[in-house]
């Protein structure tokens, strides 16, 4: 997906590479495009790059957006009017080359083929976007688990200091503060991933249910889940890489364990494919109006439903969550200042997740204690995730409602002048 330009990020719609009609048919593409994943690469025979670009004569905005096809080579074999000017040197994912590309340089522009109809740009690219952006929480959540494990099997093996009733120094995984770390890695990461899990089955159950009601709420709850799969799964991500970091002590930040890499690798996942920001505007603008509120309301009659039979130390704090959820989600909904909205809009996505968590775990745990064909062990330990998400995790999210709900007052508190 080849979108962002230099004066043009989060703003899609300030880009200003050409699409001029060509005599056969195609397009001649000219512009610069920065922050290219993958855009030049001898990996493969040829890269086909997917453009946004404006024809002549375009509306404004994004509406005036058209989206092609630009191949790095031509049917006839030879190479199209597009090239690598220079690769980024980023924080981490090394392994990726980040490209700025040129279109244009040698001549009239880079052969292009117009997607779909023109100024219907930014509606293709959504096809992609909105999968990829969960592919981006699944990369926080890939990033965790192998934190996680990495900071699992040195807390094992590092002895250092004595816990009470020890004769000597004990593995660190003993302590209770290191424990308590390496619980809250694990217990994220398997509510993230029950999340991740429950956002692909709403998207599976859109395309392919059998009753045309179910697709249809099906296709919301996806729509409602996407931004907080994104953002709070990439949150997490690199959260969690830095517990990982954490638990390694001086050797976590020196490179030879990995486990600094993994906390650079995570770091670009809140920025791309739409910042988490923009994730949190997308949920609070867009999708809890959804109908009114009510595909909100239909997620908070499951999490109740839920929460009323779970264990007692599970449900008093998922109900507190959920209650928190209901009342940020009222106030948003009755804003007529939109400022008010958009300030709370990133701790709103954090509580939503964070509910979302626990109630998806609480799920898992009571599905354990039925279950058979697991090795017990595996079993007991989905209920001690689950409890131990819900009091030391989950019993904070009520305290989001006050950040949530205060405005915008505090926010531009003080003038932008006077910032930095």
């Amino acid at each position: 997906m080849v979108l962002t330009e230099p004066q043009a990020g989060s703003d899609v719609g300030a880009l200003t590479t050409r699409a001029e009609p060509a005599a056969d048919g195609t397009h001649r593409i000219t512009g610069t495009k920065i922050f290219i994943t993958w855009g030049e690469h001898d990996l493969t025979d040829n890269i086909v790059h997917v453009v946004l670009a404006r024809t002549p004569g375009s509306p404004p905005g994004t509406r005036g957006i058209s989206s092609f096809l630009v191949p790095k080579v031509l049917p006839d074999g030879t190479l199209n009017d597009v090239r690598c000017v220079s690769i980024e040197h980023k924080l981490g994912i090394h392994a990726s080359p980040t490209c700025v590309l040129s279109f244009g340089d040698d001549g009239d522009g880079a052969v292009g083929h117009l997607i779909g109809g023109e100024h219907q740009g930014m509606r293709s690219m959504f096809t992609m976007m909105n999968n990829a952006r969960l592919q981006v929480g699944l990369e926080g959540l890939s990033v965790a688990e192998r934190a996680y494990q990495l900071a699992a099997a040195h807390a094992r093996d590092r002895t250092q200091g004595r816990i009470p009733g020890s004769e000597g120094p004990a593995a660190i995984v003993e302590h209770p503060d290191v424990r308590r770390t390496l619980m809250r890695m694990r217990a994220l990461t398997e509510a993230m991933r029950a999340l991740m899990y429950k956002n692909a089955e709403a998207i599976d159950l859109a395309h392919h249910a059998e009753d045309e009601a179910e697709r249809e709420a099906a296709d919301e709850l996806a729509a409602l889940l996407t931004p907080v799969s994104k953002a709070w799964g990439s949150d997490l991500g690199v959260a969690v890489a830095s517990d990982g970091i954490q638990v390694h002590g001086g050797m976590g930040y020196v490179e030879e364990t990995g486990a600094a890499r993994l906390w650079r690798d995570a770091r670009i996942a809140p920025i791309y494919e739409g910042t988490n920001g923009i994730q949190a505007i997308d949920l609070v603008m867009r999708k809890i109006p959804m109908r009114g509120g009510k595909v909100v309301d239909r997620l908070v009659a499951a999490m109740r439903d839920e929460a009323a039979t779970a264990p007692p130390e599970i449900e008093a704090h998922l109900t507190a969550a959920i209650d928190a959820v209901e009342t940020s989600t009222a106030w948003l909904l009755q804003r007529d200042d939109p400022q008010d909205a958009l300030a709370g809009a990133t701790p709103y996505l954090e509580l939503l997740g964070t509910t979302l968590g626990g109630w998806l775990l609480a799920v898992s745990a009571r599905v354990a204690e039925d279950a058979n064909g697991f090795p017990a062990d595996f079993l007991a330990d989905k209920a001690a995730t689950a409890r131990f998400y819900a009091e030391h995790i989950l019993s904070g999210a009520p305290a989001l409602v006050g950040t949530i709900t205060t405005g915008s007052d505090g926010v531009f508190s003080i003038p932008s002048e006077r910032l930095g």
